[in-house]
Parts: C-alpha cells; structure tokens; sequence
C-alpha cells in the first residue's frame, strides 16, 4: 500500500531542517510538530570537579538558560553535528561530535578518567559507562506535548509515511492515533532508530529504523518505503 503522505512528527527548529532537506530530495513532506521544549530550572554543581559537558540534544544549549555561561570553559562531547553547532553558537568549544549516540561517543572514548557533566531532557538513555568514566546528570529542559488536531488527523485517514525521531514523540503519537480512532494499519513508520520504533507499538502497516540515526538515512529510508 503505496503512502500518499509522507509526514514528520518532530518540533521546531528540527522540523524546519528535515522539511528542507525533504523538498531538496523531491519527497513531499509535511510536519506535525506534536511537542515543543522548554525550559526547566536547574542546580549548578561544582564545576571544578568537571573535565567536559556531555550533550545528546541541541535543546541543552536553547533552554540550558543563563547558567550556561558558567560552563563555556569546558569541551562539549555531542551526539551529532546539530547538537554541535548549537553548542558553538552558546559559545562552547566542541570536542568531538559523534554519530550514532551517546553511548557510541562514550565507547569511542580515548581519554580516560573524565568526570561528564551531562545537560539533557527529562527523557534520556540510560548509558553504560567504561571504566574510568563518571557522569553528573542535569535536567535542563523537558518537552511538552501537544495533541493532534483534527485536521491533522484527516491528513492520516489515507495511506500515509510517518517519520519519527525520538521515543516520546513515537509514543505520544501512538497514543494520539488510538485518542482519534485513526487506523494504524494505513499508516506506516519510518524511524531514527529501533528504540523509537519500539516505543511505538504495534499495529502499523509497515515499520522500519534506519540503520544509521541520521536524517539524511532516515530520508533516503523514507523515499525507497514511499517509492
């Protein structure tokens, strides 16, 4: 069953870059931003006790706050280049940006013992840490969810490709879908990556991560499953 909409379920300013690289790849993408970030207010540890800041999104340096300023000393190990231009652009040094997760950045790792300071969402991976790695953890920002309107939910009601990029969005649209009676088993799922496919459950008429959490591969995915 061939999709005749192609859908990214993904917030701001994210949303934005994928519809962009969609139109450059001819693929007719339209967005659902579900969720927004926002601030959460947090404690500053001691910064003495930190060798660098670990980074798995770019909403750390958007909602991180004035705080921030107080850490521009240290070298950011980020996920992927968008975290690492947003850690340049809050006047941060970036260390290495990885590709592929936290836990790829952290296994990669050639500089040991480190103490991270790691700046993240409310939602986060639970990593495995090598030996002489240890982390302090800091919630700086939480992301609100927003329900799907109906006129969204019309744009559902016929075969459609929904690409998702994160796990809270892929649950929070599963449960938008069953909120609004939509049948799931019209609408397919392209992801990042397995454990956002996961987190949507069952009942879509076709599923598929990509092998690699970039948008790039998320796309090319996308156009060969609506091709």
């Amino acid at each position: 069953m061939r999709a005749q909409t192609i859908i990214a379920v993904r917030p701001q300013p994210g949303l934005s870059s994928t519809l962009g690289l969609g139109e450059e790849l001819g693929l007719p993408i339209q967005g659902f931003a579900l969720s927004v970030a926002e601030p959460v207010a947090w404690d500053m540890p001691d910064a003495s006790q930190v060798q660098a800041l670990l980074v798995g999104s770019a909403n750390a340096f958007r909602h991180g706050g004035a705080k921030l300023s107080e850490l521009t000393h240290l070298p950011v190990h980020a996920v992927g280049q968008a975290t690492a231009e947003a850690a340049r652009d809050a006047g941060f040094k970036v260390a290495r940006s990885g590709e592929g997760g936290l836990q790829h950045v952290l296994d990669t790792l050639s500089v040991a013992p480190i103490h991270y300071l790691r700046l993240g969402g409310e939602e986060r991976i639970t990593l495995n840490l090598p030996e002489g790695v240890t982390i302090t953890e800091k919630v700086v920002y939480r992301m609100h969810e927003i329900a799907m309107t109906n006129e969204q939910a019309k744009q559902l009601s016929d075969p459609a490709l929904v690409l998702l990029y994160s796990a809270s969005s892929a649950r929070h649209f599963a449960k938008e879908c069953d909120r609004l009676g939509l049948d799931k088993s019209h609408i397919s799922l392209a992801a990042l990556g397995p454990r956002i496919l996961a987190a949507a459950g069952s009942g879509w008429a076709e599923t598929r991560a990509a092998p690699h959490p970039s948008d790039a591969e998320l796309l090319a995915m996308a156009q060969d499953m609506w091709q």
